[in-house]
């Protein structure tokens, strides 16, 4: 009689092209990591040759750009100026001086009264 049993042979090679598939997919992604960094540095020097008009219409300045640089090679500089810029946008709509713009009231408060006049009241404004 023949006994029917499964090989450990046949478990790993199943299990080797997983292995494979999983080691690869972990370095693709961390090529398409290394090219976003890569990128994401080329289009922050672009910004270093912006004059510091136009980098303060984005919300940035040459101190920003330094503190970008000054990160370690791994971090990415475009998410320190997208922090920078996003943190003085907010400061600006909601900074100190943020509530104290007003306008003038359309409605009359309690202390107006209507001009006296000797007119009729049709003729009165």
């Amino acid at each position: 009689m023949t006994a029917i049993c499964s090989s450990p042979s046949i478990r790993t090679r199943h299990r080797e092209p997983a292995l494979v598939r999983s080691a690869f997919a972990i370095a693709l992604g961390g090529m398409r990591k290394l090219a976003r960094l890569l990128k994401n540095r080329r289009r922050a020097r672009m910004l270093a040759g912006m004059d510091d008009r136009m980098l303060r219409d984005i919300g940035l300045n040459r101190s920003d750009l330094r503190d970008a640089y000054a990160q370690p090679l791994w971090r990415d500089p475009t998410d320190v100026l997208a922090d920078r810029a996003r943190a003085k946008r907010s400061h600006r709509r909601h900074g100190p001086d943020a509530g104290t713009v007003t306008a003038p009231a359309i409605v009359p408060d309690e202390a107006f009264q209507q001009p006296r006049t000797d007119r009729a009241a049709r003729h009165t404004v």
